[in-house]
């Protein structure tokens, strides 16, 4: 697995990330809850994309599933 940071803001790989996918973590809100990934609020100052991660999280459920499933950005709460 990889440890390429996915959440700046928590500090969350993408290994941590896959784990919880293969693990039963289906949606983003279920990401959030079994990693703490999408939980921060600093996105536009921490991650060098100037972004959410939720599109890279949603990129890798997609993967891990093989299809797509609800997204959104999760950061902060919203």
């Amino acid at each position: 697995m990889r440890d390429e940071m996915v959440c700046y803001c928590k500090r969350v790989t993408e290994g941590t990330i896959v784990q919880a996918i293969r693990a039963g973590s289906r949606t983003l809100a279920a990401i959030r809850r079994a990693t703490g990934a999408c939980t921060g609020n600093r996105c536009k100052e921490l991650n060098p994309k100037g972004r959410c991660c939720a599109p890279e999280i949603q990129a890798l459920i997609d993967r891990e599933c093989g299809g797509t499933t609800p997204s959104g950005c999760c950061c902060g709460g919203g």
